[in-house]
């Protein structure tokens, strides 16, 4: 793999990000170690109240903070989220949220990445902390 965006871009397309992540409308931008963006859509992810679901910004973070971590960790390594936490500053309520990712720290074992989600408005809705651990990967059964 490398960090050129057209091919990380093109892997990350190609893997996916998970059926979950494709039932939220989850769609990659810009792909590299350095910055990854992704954006989302607000209609089909809001609460009972029409406002964009806490969760749905997580699952925003989770998918490209992992995703990253993934590109930074290289073939043969998986990494795999430990720990996220997320403060949420304000709801979307429609439109679309964009997610922008970028590293704390990328070690041999452990990546730290921040993502930023604002609204159409540029305004920030969440921030976003997502530790992942590189390991082997599994042999496949």
């Amino acid at each position: 793999m490398t960090n050129r965006t057209e091919d990380a871009l093109a892997w990350v397309t190609e893997r996916g990000c998970g059926a979950l992540a494709d039932k939220m409308g989850l769609e990659f931008t810009e792909f590299t170690v350095d910055r990854a963006v992704a954006r989302m859509p607000v209609d089909g992810n809001t609460q009972p109240a029409m406002l964009m679901h806490g969760g749905a910004y997580v699952v925003l973070g989770e998918s490209l903070g992992s995703m990253a971590a993934n590109l930074h960790a290289g073939l043969g390594k998986l990494a795999v989220g430990i720990e996220i936490n997320a403060t949420h500053n304000r709801s979307a309520t429609s439109g679309w949220v964009t997610g922008v990712c970028t590293p704390i720290h990328l070690g041999r074992t452990l990546t730290t990445h921040e993502i930023v989600v604002t609204d159409d408005q540029g305004r920030r809705c969440s921030t976003i902390r997502i530790t992942n651990l590189i390991k082997e990967m599994p042999a496949k059964a």
